[in-house]
């Protein structure tokens, strides 16, 4: 995923970009209404739309259908939760195509390194803060 990230955290020029040139595809995995909202808005206020989905068999399903370049993934949802979800999407693209970032609020002893294990890319607790949604992206 090619990328410019100038002056990240200090207003400056914040360019991410797929390979194509074209803006990063990003998809939203909660199960809670306001926090896919909230996110929605954040990635807005950077400059991004996101598509959203309740669970993670939906994000499962809505990554066979479209390519996306990062999904922002709640742990604790219902029918499938967001670790099973990322060692599917692992599964389905097992060259890290895909940068799974999870937003929960797991946050005890272990809970990063669980997320890490099951095939995510970086862990952000949740409430999701601007600077912390800034970093993983530039990662």
């Amino acid at each position: 995923m090619a990328k410019t990230v100038r002056n990240l955290l200090s207003g400056g020029i914040i360019v991410f970009k797929r390979g194509s040139g074209d803006p990063l595809r990003i998809l939203i995995a909660d199960d809670d209404p306001v926090i896919q909202k909230t996110m929605a808005k954040l990635l807005k206020k950077i400059g991004f739309q996101a598509d959203v989905v309740d669970n993670g068999l939906e994000a499962v399903h809505a990554l066979q259908k479209q390519s996306y370049d990062v999904v922002f993934m709640d742990v604790q949802m219902p029918q499938m939760d967001g670790l099973q979800a990322a060692r599917a999407i692992r599964d389905l693209c097992p060259y890290r195509c895909i940068r799974i970032i999870a937003v929960t609020g797991c946050t005890r002893k272990g809970d990063k390194e669980m997320c890490l294990q099951a095939g995510m890319d970086d862990y952000i607790p949740k409430p999701a803060r601007y600077e912390d949604v800034l970093a993983s992206l530039s990662e």
